[in-house]
């Protein structure tokens, strides 16, 4: 008979290549380095080519990961999706688009565009955001305003100035008598605006205020602004920075109001779920928007399919079918999942290939342990404890032939920038290692452990003039996948590997046929 599956994955946990701010190896971790130096073990690849991303310069991130992971199959993601459809025009040629337009010209409104303004690729890409721009312009679009997230998550932690003059420069050079183009209003990105999973809520709220209702602090340029929060708060990053509007005679340049169209300009979904609601759900009461303006509203993905939200949406998602669960169901094989709210989608809805709720209700369990509300380097061992309980009491009940976890830390506490809290994060991961595999053995399962994608591995690194600085970017580095079995004989086979060939690696385990879509395992 085959043996039922364990698949941890370890958010944020790859193999350094650099050896700068390298917690993975700083930390004490002798139950991940005695697996390792035991077991069979490949190093799979997380970012580019590998998940969907348009060239190896793409960090991966745990959506696209979480996609690959559970499907078997590489699908344009994010970026490479939006670029091809821009490259075509086939974004223009939507039913979102002309409608965000003709509601422009309808009315003589504004266009306004909101997202992350970088080129981490993870959320966004500010060539996405130009793109637009101009061919806004060209459809006889006269005023625009832009709503700016700062970054320093995905890209460096103080970079927010490089994007904003990019973005100035493009602006001042389309601006003339028949076209009005403008930032707005902005806000670091983990301050306002882009929260998930319903977490914080006063996130958005923050966001709704700072955007539409120009409610902000007022300042006369995003430039001015940002410098002076650097000034009065030594050390602060991108991510932090609060909340600013765009004034001109102490009167925000561009507030969103009756009659405007609205385009956010992020790919991925997590991020743009909650702020999509408050401007496409009329019944709307998570907060009091104060005023709900008539607007035409549209995402530049449709960022949950089963919601159908938002409802407009300029670029199709991938279409991702015959995923490991869809498999599972199909063999009667029941199925146990579960993180903390930081990540329980990536191992519920991205996983499922962008599904959200279950394919059977019968065979799939699902379990969500509530994050604390706190920044993630306070508590960097945040909800693995429990999360190890929780799988500790599945192993034990033998109803479950697979059981997936997510334990958040390596990658939510890497990204606060702050090595020693990282350095603690992957402890707390260790600790639960050792307890599963304890149970594990006794229970008769096949542990596997893997990652999504590179972060805690590399949290320092060298600017162009040499000097190290503190990175909260995911990293471009492999990530483990070990095969934890001492009753069990596997060959790994020699090659490339990336995160689509674990859920083959996984059906072969289980002894199921993979569909013919699917990439082939890592074991002979």
């Amino acid at each position: 008979m085959t043996k039922p599956i364990l698949l941890v994955i370890m958010d944020g946990v790859g193999f350094s290549k650099t050896g700068l701010g390298d917690a993975v190896s700083l930390a004490n971790t002798p139950n991940l380095d005695h697996f390792l130096k035991t077991y069979p073990n490949v190093r799979l690849k997380a970012h580019g080519p590998a998940v969907g991303l348009p060239s190896d310069d793409d960090m991966g991130n745990s959506e696209v990961g979480h996609n690959a992971l559970g499907c078997g199959q590489i699908y344009s993601q994010g970026a490479k999706l939006v670029n091809e459809s821009i490259v075509s025009g086939k974004i223009y040629q939507s039913q979102a688009w002309q409608d965000e337009i003709n509601n422009v010209h309808a009315h003589n409104s504004t266009l306004h565009f909101l997202g992350l303004l970088s080129d981490g690729n993870v959320h966004s890409n500010i060539s996405h955001l130009i793109a637009m721009i101009k061919q806004a312009k060209l459809e006889g679009v006269k005023k625009v305003r832009v709503h700016v997230l700062l970054d320093g998550r995905d890209v460096p932690a103080t970079s927010a100035l490089v994007y904003v003059n990019q973005l100035e420069t493009v602006l001042n050079e389309l601006n003339d008598d028949s076209f009005d183009a403008k930032i707005a209003s902005g806000g670091g990105r983990m301050k306002i605006t882009m929260d998930r999973y319903q977490a914080n809520w006063k996130m958005v709220e923050d966001g709704w205020h700072t955007h539409v209702l120009g409610d902000a602090r007022h300042f006369s340029s995003t430039s001015e602004a940002i410098e002076t929060f650097r000034k009065e708060v030594e050390g602060i990053i991108d991510q932090d920075l609060p909340s600013f509007v765009i004034c001109e005679n102490d009167q925000p340049v561009g507030k969103i109001v009756d009659g405007d169209s609205v385009i956010l300009f992020n790919f991925r979904g997590d991020r743009a779920i909650e702020i999509s609601m408050a401007f496409d759900y009329q019944d709307f009461d998570k907060f009091d928007r104060v005023i709900y303006p008539n607007v035409c509203y549209a995402g530049l993905l449709q960022y949950d399919g089963d919601l159908k939200l938002p409802a407009r949406f300029l670029v199709n998602p991938p279409e991702i079918r015959h995923t490991l669960t869809e498999l599972c169901v199909a063999n009667n094989i029941n199925e146990f999942a579960i993180s903390e709210t930081q990540k329980y989608g990536h191992v519920t809805y991205f996983w499922n290939g962008n599904k959200s709720g279950k394919f059977s209700e019968e065979l799939e369990t699902y379990v969500e342990i509530p994050s604390d509300n706190v920044s993630f380097d306070e508590r960097p061992w945040m909800k693995s404890a429990e999360i190890t309980d929780k799988v500790i009491e599945a192993m034990e009940t033998h109803k479950y032939q697979f059981i997936r976890l997510n334990y958040p830390n390596g990658d939510m506490v890497g990204h606060t920038g702050s090595l020693d809290a990282t350095i603690c994060a992957m402890e707390a991961v260790d600790l639960g290692l050792a307890r599963l595999w304890k149970v594990a053995k006794q229970e008769g399962y096949t542990m596997l452990i893997t990652a999504d994608h590179g972060n805690a591995d590399e949290m320092l690194e060298k600017n162009k003039k040499g000097v190290v600085q503190v990175r909260t970017a995911h990293s471009l580095n492999p990530v483990p996948f070990i095969i934890v079995d001492d009753d069990i004989n596997v060959e790994m086979k020699e090659g490339e590997f990336g995160l689509a060939n674990v859920a083959p690696t996984v059906a072969k385990l289980l002894d199921l046929e993979a569909p013919e879509s699917w990439l082939e395992a890592v074991i002979k």
